[in-house]
């Protein structure tokens, strides 16, 4: 699954040893960890993909591979393990050296990451805009991240839309249920935070200390970012920031947001039952469910919205990954085969939710009675289906070509805030330090 936990990239335990000589589905002698060497003897039934996780990602192409090969039974993949550290560096590498021609089929992108990727090395993916893939059944905040001059070059593929998870025991000792924390504003979250410490000695809500992303979750549910619509930093004069860092401040001198020093005491503040809630991607309920002792005593419910601020709503997303369809693929088997399963199929995402719990952005997919089924740990809440529906409302925003610089920048700019250097500064410096890196 794709997940940005702090920024880093929880891959596979087990990384495959790839060098950049893997071939492409045109090859004759492909091999990979998905795949076989036989597999590009198929020729034009064959198509290779990058992709990492697999238990997730790689887990989702093999289904997705079978429900295909029900009306193409001659289709097979080639799916190849690569990080997504080994990935990115790879592609890099590739377009500097102008070899295309060792490039997949399909390869799977960050959402963060893709329009850094698509703006600098546009030859290496496919438009796809006028394609057979719906993209109008995605969200269309989730359709932005791989959007470049309004052309298309990604299929979204799993979800990063944010949920506000809460806990219900802990809730009701503070005299509160969830709809108590549906649809409201965060001034009214932290002031119901606050009761809900002085009565349980819970904080609401954890993080790492120094890192965005939930000032970023903030930003995004106002339909902004770093950047404007040209590319350029906003970190300075950016009014939805600024509330974001006060409403931040606010809960971390309130008590209500405890920050911590690592991922690992991130989750263990979750199931370890320090908190009475968290705010964060759909992915992070594969954490909490680690914590079987808490089973029914969960709910997810929408974010709180910023006020006073236009176009704030109560939604948003962290994570999420898209499909890319290279410069050197068979690019109308490999459009077929996206519009027919990721873009196209309720069956394979009824088959991969229950098993890797890969919630959709394909919205089709919340019609079905598998997304509607009530959840046990969630207290028999239909979270999943709950979920496809915020994901409809995420407001799109433009993360940029140099997201993850601005996004480091502002995590030392929120260091030195809560540590007492004046906004203004910081922000300043932050600024400073993106607009140097960009020129």
């Amino acid at each position: 699954m794709t997940k940005f936990r702090s920024g880093v990239v929880m891959a596979a335990a087990a990384t495959l040893a790839f060098s950049l000589t893997a071939c492409s589905s045109s090859d004759d002698t492909t091999e990979g960890s998905g795949g076989d060497s036989s597999a590009a003897a198929a020729g034009d039934n064959t198509l290779t993909v990058w992709a990492w996780d697999p238990a997730f990602n790689i887990y989702a192409m093999e289904e997705a591979e079978k429900v295909y090969q029900e009306e193409h039974p001659d289709f097979t993949l080639d799916i190849q393990e690569v990080t997504w550290e080994d990935l990115q560096p790879r592609l890099t590498t590739l377009a500097q050296s102008q070899e295309f021609d060792e490039l997949p089929d399909i390869f799977l992108m960050q959402n963060n990451a893709f329009q850094k990727n698509a703006i600098n090395y546009p030859d290496l993916f496919t438009d796809i805009t006028d394609s057979p893939i719906a993209l109008d059944e995605f969200p269309e905040g989730v359709v932005a991240y791989s959007t470049v001059d309004g052309a298309n070059y990604g299929v979204p593929f799993d979800s990063g839309t944010a949920v506000s998870a809460l806990r219900t025991d802990i809730l009701e000792e503070a005299g509160y249920t969830v709809d108590d924390f549906t649809d409201i504003s965060w001034d009214e979250y932290i002031e119901k935070g606050k009761d809900v410490l002085a009565k349980t000695g819970k904080p609401m809500l954890s993080g790492i200390a120094g890192e965005p992303d939930t000032i970023l979750m903030m930003l995004q549910s106002a339909g902004q970012s770093l950047f404007d619509d040209e590319g350029n930093p906003t970190i300075t004069d950016n009014a939805a920031l600024s509330s974001a860092i006060d409403l931040y401040s606010q809960m971390v001198e309130s008590g209500i947001y405890l920050e911590v020093n690592s991922w690992d005491e991130y989750i263990g503040s979750l199931v370890n039952g320090n908190v009475a809630g968290t705010i964060n991607g759909i992915w992070i309920s594969g954490s909490l469910q680690t914590a079987e002792d808490q089973a029914g005593n969960w709910a997810m419910t929408n974010l709180p919205m910023i006020e006073g601020v236009d176009g704030a709503t109560h939604y948003s997303a962290n994570g999420g990954s898209s499909w890319a369809i290279s410069s050197n693929a068979n690019v109308e088997l490999a459009e077929d085969f996206l519009a027919s399963t990721f873009a196209g199929s309720t069956e394979l995402y009824d088959t991969i939710l229950p098993s890797a719990g890969a919630v959709a952005n394909w919205l089709p997919a919340g019609d079905s009675d598998v997304y509607a089924e009530p959840q046990e740990f969630y207290g028999g809440q239909p979270v999943y289906a709950d979920v496809i529906s915020f994901g409809a409302e995420v407001p799109a925003n433009n993360t940029g070509a140099y997201y993850y610089e601005a996004r480091d920048a502002v995590g030392v700019a929120i260091t030195q805030i809560m540590g007492g250097t004046d906004a203004a500064s910081a922000l300043g410096e932050a600024q400073s330090t993106v607009e140097f890196a960009m020129n």
